[in-house]
């Protein structure tokens, strides 16, 4: 859909290895799109957040700075893996390909799609990337503790997200902002990250039964969906 898209493809072949990696990765991605690429305005908050977060677990911030640089690789895998699926021909998850499918559209805004991707990535990558972790998930236990110890950090970002950038059209023309407004008003990163967890102590209980499993992940996916289809419904 982009020209850079086989040099962004180049950029997330290998899975990433460690924290150091999946910045260096998202920063590759951050030089590579254009102000008119809707992936642009979604990446880079995602390189924000990446950023608070290693900075916390070299601080010694966490009880468990092991497992949350472990966890923080699995949810930047499964991002870069939507993106090796999508520009290497094969299929994404249909949270993923409702923001892939849309990112040169010049009339939604970049907090539309800052927030869609961040619907995809919350609502369906980070339960899958608690599973992977291979612990077992205590809600109200230490990891949860570290979990949701930067919830604060992450509400202030977008936050600041929607102020920047609601009113910016990919073509740079000011929106009729009301409905957006709405919309973006419902989003609570803390409500998200919650339902996430609780749907990675779902998945955990289910890792043993593929079939429960794989029908729990579709329905997980048609959800966050049609939430991403919302979010970046036209608003002219």
């Amino acid at each position: 859909m982009f020209p850079y898209d086989v040099q962004i493809l180049a950029a997330v072949q290998e899975p990433p290895g460690s924290v150091g990696d999946v910045l260096r990765m998202l920063e590759a991605i951050e030089g590579l799109c254009a102000d008119g690429d809707g992936l642009k305005w979604f990446n880079g908050l995602y390189l924000e957040v990446t950023r608070a977060v290693a900075e916390r677990v070299t601080a010694g911030g966490f009880a468990d700075p092991a497992w949350m640089g472990e966890l923080d690789v699995h949810f930047a895998g499964l991002y870069f893996d939507a993106l090796r699926a999508a520009f290497s021909g094969g299929t994404a998850p249909g949270c993923w390909r409702a923001v892939f499918e849309r990112r040169n559209r010049t009339e939604l805004t970049r907090i539309q799609f800052a927030l869609a991707g961040v619907n995809a990535h919350i609502n369906h990558d980070l339960p899958i990337a608690l599973v992977r972790t291979g612990q077992a998930l205590v809600h109200g236990g230490t990891r949860y503790g570290d979990y949701t110890a930067v919830d604060a950090t992450l509400c202030g970002m977008i936050d600041r997200a929607k102020v920047e950038l609601r009113v910016r059209l990919l073509g740079d023309v000011l929106p009729p902002a009301a409905i957006l407004e709405d919309t973006l008003a419902a989003f609570s990163m803390t409500a998200a990250r919650e339902a996430a967890w609780n749907n990675g102590e779902v998945l955990w209980v289910l890792r043993d039964c593929a079939s429960l499993s794989e029908r729990t992940l579709d329905m997980l996916d048609g959800m966050t969906s049609v939430i991403g289809k919302t979010l970046l419904a036209a608003v002219v």
